[in-house]
């Protein structure tokens, strides 16, 4: 049900009379699967009013850079036209420089019933949530359109899969089903322009980006294009090639079983609802067996979205379970050998090759495979000063590079390292009681050496066989 979705952020009530009804598109940047677009599109028919769809672009978030901005933009083009087809306005407003507007959002605001945005736990969606609202004098609702089991549903912190796999499990058949589609009774007015507005075309977003005061030294991924139809194509490949191999193969990173969806789902240009029913149903049609990928893509996610949304914070050491806190004060004054500093984790500077690939990956592609980045972790853990700074570098490194960063499964997966969501093994200097990954136990279990020859080829010529067109 929608209403289990809802959180009303304000005191204020619906202005009348008014234009229109405001979408907000804050992550989940996709018509189809979109259940706050459609709770806004429902507000627009009981109105009797048209619904505009906002998206912003600004150059001031944490990090901003042509990667970044690059994938967000490619998706715009195909939005608007989903959303012209359907009767739905659309603004991109373009931030580029520090000394454009920063009201846009206030000023559509005053001509709005109600506004309507995305309910996400962390990044700039969190902190805009919670300081919008008091500025607003309209009613404004957050739409919880990214987990498949409202996070609403989960009252408190999970501390594991194990706690929280069979409430999900209970709730999961009231949930996994299509979203309603979106229909609005009122189209937008088609001669209504926008001085807000940025135009967008596929050819002429890397020049928008060039016009950005953003860092310009992080290159757009070399196996992601951003936007919608990349994000159906890319799962559309998986469900043909990937997903009979996944619970066999997912952790064999030059295999290519596992989806690659991660940065799609991050900025919402695909729903975790659609990938769920779409697996399901290849999974029925050929008998193959889908559970591994369902258990990521429902349980281990969602628990990272229960875990954003109630921890007190994201980037620290605090914030884990007793027992890990413990024994990372305990080791805290360990020897580490070797050491390396934040700048060389980020050039990818050490004695190991794997580790060394992993990192490129992650500068290359803007991803890390889900496996190998444990591994990643577990070593700057290993090599670091302290846990803070590892902790640290961990997360500045996923939130300059990653498409995936700044996600309540990138924190989750980054604090994993850490025992979140974990338990105690054997005790080990530096590690403690923390679980620990080795080189010879990668070399063991997956092919480090085709998987290093792959980013290798990547680095030298900048073809990625993991690029689906």
């Amino acid at each position: 049900m929608v209403e289990d979705r809802i959180r009303k952020l304000n005191s204020a009530g619906l202005r009348r009379p008014a234009e229109y009804v405001l979408y907000w598109s804050q992550m989940n940047r996709r018509v189809e699967a979109n259940q706050a677009l459609a709770y806004a599109a429902g507000l627009a028919n009981q109105l009797d009013l048209p619904l505009l769809f906002y998206e912003g672009l600004t150059c001031s978030y944490p990090y901003a850079n042509d990667r970044l901005h690059t994938f967000i933009l490619e998706g715009v083009p195909e939005t608007q036209r989903r959303l012209k087809r359907l009767g739905i306005g659309y603004i991109f407003y373009l931030r580029r420089r520090a000394a454009d507007p920063n009201d846009v959002l206030y000023r559509l605001a005053k001509r709005a019933a109600t506004v309507v945005t995305d309910d996400y736990p962390t990044f700039v969606a969190a902190r805009h949530n919670q300081s919008v609202a008091g500025k607003l004098d309209v009613a404004f609702h957050a739409v919880d359109a990214s987990c498949i089991v409202p996070m609403n549903r989960l009252e408190k912190r999970e501390w594991a899969a194990y706690t929280i796999r069979p409430k999900i499990h209970r709730m999961l058949a009231e949930y996994l089903r299509p979203a309603d589609p979106v229909r609005v009774r009122r189209a937008f007015p088609a001669d209504e322009e926008s001085p807000w507005h940025t135009p967008v075309v596929e050819e002429c977003v890397p020049a928008l980006v060039a016009s950005c005061e953003i860092d310009h030294s992080v290159a757009p991924s070399l196996a992601f294009r951003g936007g919608r139809a990349a994000a159906e194509s890319r799962l559309e490949h998986f469900l043909e090639d990937g997903l009979r191999r996944y619970a066999r193969e997912n952790r064999q990173p030059s295999a290519h079983a596992t989806s690659g969806l991660s940065p799609y789902l991050h900025f919402g240009m695909i729903s975790a609802l659609e990938v769920a029913l779409a697996a399901s149903e290849q999974a029925r049609r050929h008998k193959w067996i889908a559970e591994e990928f369902l258990e990521q893509l429902i349980v281990r996610r969602e628990l990272a979205f229960n875990f954003a949304r109630h921890a007190e914070a994201l980037d620290s050491l605090s914030i884990l379970p007793e027992w890990a806190r413990e024994t990372l004060a305990h080791h805290a004054r360990d020897r580490r050998q070797p050491l390396y500093t934040p700048e060389q984790f980020e050039r990818a500077e050490t004695h190991d090759p794997l580790w060394n690939a992993t990192q490129k990956e992650l500068l290359l592609r803007g991803v890390i495979h889900g496996y190998y980045r444990m591994y990643w972790g577990k070593k700057i853990i290993e090599w670091s000063a302290s846990h803070q700074q590892a902790l640290d570098s961990m997360i500045r490194l996923h939130d300059r590079y990653a498409l995936d960063g700044r996600d309540p499964s990138t924190y989750a997966n980054i604090l994993w390292c850490f025992g979140l969501h974990d338990r105690p093994w054997a005790e080990r200097p530096v590690f403690g009681t923390l679980r620990y990954m080795s080189l010879d136990g990668m070399r063991r279990k997956t092919d480090v050496d085709a998987y290093v020859r792959e980013i290798e080829y990547l680095e030298r010529t900048g073809k990625d066989p993991f690029r689906v067109q």
